[in-house]
């Protein structure tokens, strides 16, 4: 079990400017899939407005998530059998072309779905590019170089909205997925040249690894390895549940005989891609899983994944509730939305980047950094729960806001380092890609569960001062606040913003959670980097 950056090396080091031309694209490649997020996240009022469905509002953003969360794990498992580079430029390739679908969209259906395939695409650019980054630089750099990738994602988080806000007051939504397709081409022909043949078996002279042919790289026995069943059993698991729980409060109630059985198929998926984990991973054959067992029975591991988890939640319901609190309550457009959470997406880079420097240069192990976080996390989602009803904004909530994200930040980066030291050499990628996906999967879970409990809220609370068919054009598109009256817009965006705070809540809730489930990772020897 690893302890400390010195104990461990990924593989040969390339040349420092063959390494400084890799790391631009790959800084590139995964600015594109982050910048995604937060662009259409500030571009929902419009998308929906557009297209008829409010109501549906979160699946653009989670059908997304479903699909980038779920191959992030198969992603880099398949890259150790077919290739980093190849995987790579073939992911950036998908979503570059599912970029250019979304665009010519015409209904909601149509948008949603698209939005998943993109998602693929921008899973495995995700995935790839961290396994690699962590791949060309030494073990005591981590550190470092988790706070670059901080400071890319932070960038993305910060021109993300301002972006999504200019084209959508300027243009039509759409130019946000034709940015993609530009850019998107520009970075496959850039990481075409930068990353050496092979890669990363450069280094090795052809008497000891001899280049495969696309025959052989793509035979019958390449695919063997490949844990098919357990990838099909995850994607079953994780997308029912969503379902359930974003079809609960609109369509639904939760003893719906369609709500029962899509959780009971989904628990009985989940019950069988751990037992399968646990067999494949007992078998001695040439499958690899897709979620080695060992993980699980690892203490330390498994409470990784678990406040990794956790912490996906806030991160992802901050990004998309904050805008539409902003829109909804506040009466602001979407360009001014999206400036008023610069203070968010600001200091969650700060947090990230201050964290891993302090780890670095100070050895402070990275699960005291976490802890602190954790704390800080449960502060400020108590202050935001109790923000103001009516359409005043308190200045105070950019502080609050501020507070939400160091603390994200700085538990994202201490988690994201503590991974690679947590696990077996052979197990490092997929180690790495699991960070990423219990991340992301907590907070498509998390989304799912605070809009449906707002949805609720607001149903019930609107249903007593409007009509049905009101209510239900309302959950349609906002645009119908415009056609109340005076005297019943401020109760309706007071519902509004009683429904956010009350989002806020739970994420104190899943702050708290993270405190005792860290004491799963405690060691005697804490691991510093």
């Amino acid at each position: 079990m690893e302890n400390s950056a010195s104990d461990t090396d990924p593989i040969p080091r390339i040349s420092e400017k063959v390494c400084f031309d890799a790391n631009l694209e790959l800084m590139l490649a995964i600015f594109l899939p982050q910048v995604e997020g937060t662009i259409a996240a500030t571009a929902l009022i419009s998308i929906t407005n557009d297209l008829r469905g409010f109501n549906e509002s979160s699946w653009i953003i989670t059908a997304y998530m479903l699909t980038y969360t779920c191959f992030l794990i198969i992603s880099a498992k398949l890259s150790d059998i077919f290739g980093r580079k190849s995987l790579l430029l073939v992911s950036v390739g998908l979503f570059v072309i599912f970029s250019a679908a979304c665009a010519g969209a015409q209904s909601m259906t149509q948008l949603i779905i698209l939005r998943a395939f993109q998602g693929i695409g921008a899973s495995g650019t995700y995935a790839l590019v961290t396994v690699i980054l962590f791949e060309l630089v030494p073990s005591e750099k981590y550190a470092s170089y988790t706070s670059i990738l901080a400071a890319i994602l932070g960038t993305s988080l910060v021109i993300g909205p301002i972006l999504g806000g200019i084209i959508c007051n300027f243009t039509t939504w759409r130019w946000i997925f034709i940015i993609n397709v530009i850019l998107g081409a520009i970075t496959i022909v850039l990481l075409s040249l930068a990353l050496p043949k092979n890669y990363p078996h450069h280094h090795l002279p052809e008497s000891m690894y001899k280049p495969k042919t696309l025959s052989e790289s793509f035979s019958r026995q390449q695919f063997g390895r490949v844990d098919f069943i357990g990838t099909g059993l995850l994607l079953c698991a994780a997308i029912l549940l969503i379902v359930a729980l974003e079809e609960t409060g609109i369509d639904y109630k939760w003893n719906s005989g369609f709500i029962i059985a899509v959780l009971t198929i989904s628990i009985i998926s989940w019950i069988s891609f751990f037992a399968w984990s646990w067999r494949i991973t007992s078998w001695d054959g040439t499958r690899e899983p897709i979620f080695p067992w060992r993980f699980l029975t690892s203490r330390t591991c498994a409470g990784l994944f678990i406040i990794v988890f956790l912490t996906g939640m806030p991160l992802t319901v901050a990004l998309v509730q904050l805008p539409l609190r902003f829109q909804v309550v506040n009466g602001l457009s979407q360009l001014n939305a999206g400036v008023r959470l610069l203070p968010f997406l600001a200091f969650t880079h700060v947090g990230s980047m201050v964290t891993a420097g302090v780890e670095g240069k100070f050895k402070v192990p990275p699960l005291y950094m976490f802890i602190a976080a954790s704390c800080l996390q449960i502060a400020a989602f108590t202050l935001l729960s109790f923000s103001p009803t009516d359409s005043h904004i308190n200045h105070a909530q950019y502080g609050y806001q501020a507070m939400a994200a160091i603390a994200i930040g700085s538990s994202l980066a201490s988690l994201t380092v503590m991974a690679p030291f947590m696990v077996e050499e052979r197990d490092k990628s997929v180690a790495m890609a699991a960070v990423l996906q219990f991340r992301t999967m907590g907070g498509a879970i998390g989304l799912a569960i605070v809009t449906t409990v707002m949805n609720r809220y607001i149903k019930t609370h609107l249903s007593e001062i409007l009509t049905p068919n009101q209510v239900h054009e309302i959950l349609r598109s906002t645009e119908s606040l415009a056609l109340l009256p005076p005297s019943a817009l401020r109760p309706v965006t007071e519902t509004f913003a009683r429904g956010f705070n009350l989002q806020m809540r739970i994420l104190i809730g899943t702050s708290v959670a993270q405190i005792p489930f860290s004491m799963l990772v405690w060691r005697k020897k804490q691991i510093v980097v």
